[in-house]
């Protein structure tokens, strides 16, 4: 019996190493698979559905697109995503108040145009570290440049993944040749011929206006303004919330009112010539349209943005509308250029997200693996577009269905171009390499947390007194700025002005 007793143990004891060994070659297993990708925890690891906050229009064809993307997504790291749009027409309404309500979300577009700073400053954004970024998006981590993560910290931490892209923000204006020539005008080169062109078409084509903007959209500026005002003048408006800048050429960062400047006055005198004479429509403060279907439609003359949006208008419009030849202007030709910083486009992670290790293995897949790229930049193959070679595409037969919309999040070294892309864009940029222009202050953020209430008022003040008085429906425009600026002096102005030169020299001290 003895006997027996011993030999079972023995057995009990062989069979419970065996199962040991089992269980570690097991779970090495699980491991490896799981280290086959970095970004994820293979399939192994929890189901998990991301929430995406995005801007602009729903894609027509967002289902199919999406649908296809979270087959792919379900595969590599066992996740699905789900997109939320806010609509160009009222997403600068929406968009702060989804994080005062705390809704739930993992994932959102972001940018310094679009709440970065403001969201950052507020706690609406998770920090990310290094380890991280490492663990989580390594891919992204390496392929972006030191100077762009830096570029996207604020007071010394980072909330968000910066596109990867380098490009050159200055506006130009998008113009009808066609018109140019039809009526015998002098070339569109400078501020003087453009104006002679915006009055002359509603002087001769009934009910099309010289120049298109869509004021109800909240922004606090003239639309030409950063041609005209910025770059004509070579300032930098540090937030376009507040009318401070400083000159590119002042190493020691002065900041002044704009509003309270020579220049400002002069521009106003040419924007009222401008309007007197049918320029723009006298009901354009309240306007919500969108501008380039404005112009495709042939309603609209002229309208100001960045190069490459009107450099991919001017491609549709050869391809849709060819009737009307459409070209592309630089007005301050011999002026600085401004490149972007890397926060022009991104994504970050909402500060109660659950699920921010897959946020982030997701935002790696997004910029770095072709397929999720391809697929959640240009949709379909062969459908939305046509892949040509490994960096070029030209738009599919339902390319209209799937666009609009902030994908530029992800923008990367795996960005495709439409072949249709015109050459005169590419030579511009080209001309503007040797102007291009970098500021110390250029990734300087300005913290209004001492100044909110400030800040805010202020907006209000831009909205109610400057918008009127610079599309010109206010007549005594000496009248009109000094009541801008006695408003914007009780709105608290001054304390801000001394906030934001303070936390300036200090940034420069810092820098020194």
């Amino acid at each position: 019996m003895r006997q027996k007793r011993k030999l079972g143990s023995l057995l009990l004891a062989a069979l419970l190493l065996l199962a040991t060994l089992l269980t570690a070659c097991g779970g090495t297993k699980e491991k490896e698979t799981a280290g086959d990708n970095p970004a994820a925890g293979g399939s192994d690891s929890e189901a998990v559905t991301l929430k995406m906050l995005l801007i602009g229009g729903k894609p027509v064809d967002y289902d199919e697109v999406f649908g296809k993307l979270n087959e792919i997504l379900k595969e590599k790291i066992n996740t699905t995503v789900e997109a939320e749009f806010l609509d160009w027409s009222d997403w600068t309404q929406k968009y702060p108040l989804k994080f005062a309500a705390s809704e739930d979300f993992d994932i959102v577009y972001t940018a310094n145009w679009a709440y970065y700073n403001d969201q950052a400053l507020k706690g609406g954004f998770l920090e990310l570290t290094e380890d991280m970024l490492k663990e989580h998006a390594p891919k992204t981590f390496e392929a972006l440049p030191q100077t762009a993560w830096d570029q996207a910290k604020v007071n010394g931490k980072l909330y968000m993944v910066p596109q990867n892209s380098q490009e050159v923000i200055d506006k130009v204006v998008l113009i009808r040749q066609d018109l140019v020539d039809k009526y015998k005008l002098d070339p569109v080169t400078d501020p003087a011929t453009y104006a002679e062109y915006v009055k002359a078409v509603p002087a001769n084509e009934k009910g099309v206006s010289g120049f298109g903007a869509k004021p109800a959209d909240g922004w606090k500026w003239h639309e030409l303004d950063d041609v005209l005002l910025e770059q004509q003048n070579q300032w930098s408006v540090i937030n376009t919330g507040i009318p401070l800048a400083y000159s590119l050429d002042d190493e020691s960062g002065k900041v002044f009112n704009v509003y309270d400047t020579p220049e400002f006055r002069e521009l106003l005198s040419y924007y009222k010539d401008l309007a007197d004479n049918g320029g723009w429509s006298k009901n354009i403060v309240n306007n919500k349209n969108d501008v380039w279907q404005d112009m495709k439609a042939g309603k609209v003359a002229s309208y100001a943005q960045n190069l490459g949006t009107v450099a991919f208008n001017v491609a549709e419009a050869r391809r849709d509308t060819p009737q009307y030849d459409m070209m592309f202007v630089d007005l301050t030709p011999d002026k600085y250029k401004t490149s972007a910083i890397s926060t022009q486009n991104g994504l970050a992670i909402h500060a109660t997200s659950k699920h921010a290790e897959r946020a982030l293995e997701l935002i790696d897949l997004l910029q770095n693996d072709r397929e999720i790229h391809d697929l959640t930049m240009y949709g379909i193959a062969d459908k939305h577009y046509k892949p040509i070679g490994d960096d070029r595409y030209e738009p599919g037969p339902s390319a209209a269905n799937y666009t609009g919309f902030s994908n530029w999040g992800w923008n990367s070294l795996l960005n495709r171009t439409d072949t249709s892309y015109p050459k005169e864009a590419d030579d511009m940029l080209a001309s503007w390499q040797d102007k291009v222009h970098h500021s110390a202050l250029e990734t300087f953020v300005f913290d209004d947390t001492n100044v909110k209430n400030q800040v805010a008022s202020i907006g209000n003040v831009m909205l109610r007194y400057a918008i009127p008085l610079e599309y010109g429906l206010i007549q005594d425009l000496d009248k009109g700025q000094a009541d801008l600026i006695k408003q914007l002096q009780a709105a608290g102005l001054d304390k801000v002005q001394t906030e934001m030169q303070t936390q300036i020299d200090a940034f420069l001290a810092a820098q020194n």
